[in-house]
């Protein structure tokens, strides 16, 4: 207990005081400098700094190795921390599923489709091309793992957008209700959707096994149209009692976390993670003054306390040292070149070709390139499931930390503080999670 006191203490100090550093001097939003710091405490600095402090604040193990069954157990302070990251990315999945506006779509429904397409097509078939060139080389995915579907994780990792990282920046902006602002989170938003598909179907073919696989997809199907039906109406009725209530009442609360915990778990159990079960019930969620008052709720507890133990726990997972030979350089920046001309410049084009000016194209170019959060998530589930190894991990993370540190400067510069001179959209404002 004492240890992971002093752990969680030192992970939350360390994230808000780098947190504030990059957003003081570098212009960086506090989730960005979240995944840094997650990555400075592990073996990737603080390891190589000072290796004993780093040993002891974070064992792997116990000083004196515990065999249970034959088995060294690892140190239970880094199980709770795990554990701990596991339900704030399922809350924080939720927050953003809340914020979800099947409304953007229908608004810029053609525009977004061909910048979500663009987003997609490209980085994914560049992704899948390094994916087979990699293919059978288990330096980078597990001997297990089938070229094709090496290629289909590879090319879906290249395809995610940061979309809360995104819209946090529209919003901050005063342009997430102008065409522009509007075109860029229905492209987010409907890209991120295609990617995490992507990544069920990958991680259920992984299992070797079709009917799992068809378990897993068509399990996930049924749950997903039955959560934006029948249970999308029966939600409805926390959006009428709050607006009764004039208040969000420990009823309703407990009812819509008990609704999340367990779309969390029915995915989680079919294998297509409890990440899109969240997802999907903030989806589902009632709009209005109900996602308002359960964002004023959860929003702080989540993104202060349960993310950094998510960024920590990556960090702790990623070591640069691995990527250690002129090759291994040679592939991470094929991976980051792959990244950001196959999403940025490709969505930059497709923009363009929907209509809108050239400024408004790179700078939707340049945020839709960003991987942030979503893909340290993305990541973190293939490592889990079997399907990378260390050193593919280590530079999907380099990657995401690349691209996610890119995008609020490279926004900046291209389209300054100047707010979009197209037309405004009728949308309602949004309060968007770190």
């Amino acid at each position: 207990m004492l240890k992971l006191l002093l752990q969680l203490g030192i992970i939350l100090v360390t994230c808000r005081a780098v947190g504030w550093f990059g957003q003081r001097f570098l212009g960086q939003t506090q989730v960005v400098m979240e995944m840094l710091a997650g990555v400075l405490l592990g073996p990737s600095l603080l390891g190589i700094l000072a290796p004993q402090v780093q040993k002891d604040l974070f064992p792997k193990e116990f000083a004196t190795p515990v065999i249970y069954h034959g088995a060294k157990l690892g140190h239970p302070s880094m199980s709770i921390i795990y554990c701990l990251s596991q339900i704030g990315l399922v809350f924080y999945m939720f927050l953003v599923g809340l914020e979800f506006d099947v409304d953007l779509l229908r608004k810029s429904a053609k525009s977004a489709l061909a910048v979500s397409l663009a987003g997609i097509a490209a980085p994914f078939i560049l992704g899948a091309l390094l994916g087979l060139m990699l293919a059978g080389n288990t330096t980078f995915f597990a001997a297990k793992v089938a070229p094709l579907n090496g290629a289909l994780y590879l090319g879906a990792a290249l395809c995610i957008t940061a979309f809360p990282m995104l819209a946090r920046i529209l919003f901050e902006q005063g342009i997430a209700q102008t065409s522009m602002g509007t075109l860029a989170l229905a492209s987010g938003a409907s890209n991120d959707v295609v990617a995490w598909i992507m990544l069920a179907v990958v991680i259920a073919v992984n299992k070797g096994d079709v009917n799992y696989a068809a378990y897993a997809i068509g399990g996930g199907t049924l749950f997903a149209l039955f959560l934006f039906t029948i249970a999308k109406r029966a939600l409805a009725l926390l959006g009428r009692a709050t607006e009764k209530a004039g208040k969000l009442t420990p009823t309703i609360f407990l009812t819509m976390m008990v609704c999340v915990i367990f779309s969390a778990y029915i995915t989680d159990a079919i294998g297509v993670y409890a990440v899109f079960g969240a997802f999907m019930a903030g989806a589902a969620m009632p709009k209005g003054q109900f996602a308002v008052l359960v964002r004023k709720q959860l929003e702080l507890p989540v993104t202060v306390f349960f993310l950094p133990l998510f960024f920590v726990y990556s960090g702790l997972n990623t070591r640069i040292d691995m990527v250690d030979t002129p090759y291994l350089w040679g592939i991470t920046g094929l991976v980051c070149a792959a990244a950001i001309v196959g999403k940025g410049l490709a969505c930059a084009l497709a923009a363009k070709a929907s209509g809108q000016p050239w400024r408004e194209s790179w700078a939707i170019g340049s945020l839709m390139n960003s991987r942030g959060l979503m893909e340290l998530i993305l990541v973190n589930i293939a490592k889990k499931a079997g399907v990378i190894t260390d050193q593919l991990f280590t530079i999907l993370v380099i990657m995401a930390v690349v691209t996610t540190l890119m995008a609020s400067p490279l926004y900046r510069w291209i389209y300054g503080n100047v707010r979009a001179s197209a037309e405004p959209v009728n949308l309602e404002a949004v309060a968007i999670p770190i």
